[in-house]
């Protein structure tokens, strides 16, 4: 399903916000503790800010002290896409939005169990659809 949404650079710059787009679109990361989730409660499914995809569940959000949004598993198998991130001086895996190809963040090992993953995101690049 990777890169199945397909738009120009144009068409993303006028769809997002100029943060959204630099997430998104460019790799960018928001500061900590400044994203408009980083320590929302909300029950509901994080959506990808870019192509609405289904991306995280509340149930699996957790507060991992970083300053970012931290989820530890993706809502489904396939829903996000790793790659290695050799950027910024270190070896990291870089989580994209599998539908879009969107920049969501990283996913590092120090995460809680059950799956021992910290998928640690931006505010920027999700949208909240919060459960009724």
């Amino acid at each position: 399903m990777a890169d199945s949404v397909e738009k120009t650079d144009g068409e993303w710059r006028d769809e997002l916000t100029p943060e959204q787009y630099q997430v998104c679109r460019c790799g960018g990361t928001e500061p900590a503790f400044s994203g408009k989730y980083w320590d929302t409660k909300t029950a509901g499914t994080y959506n990808c800010a870019a192509c609405a995809a289904p991306l995280f569940s509340s149930d699996t959000k957790y507060d991992s002290g970083s300053g970012w949004p931290s989820f530890w598993t993706a809502i489904s198998e396939g829903a996000i896409t790793e790659k290695r991130d050799v950027t910024a001086g270190m070896v990291r895996t870089e989580i994209t939005c599998a539908n879009c190809d969107s920049h969501v963040g990283h996913v590092f090992p120090d995460g809680p169990q059950p799956t021992g993953l910290r998928y640690c995101t931006n505010s920027a690049s999700l949208d909240l659809d919060p459960s009724e």
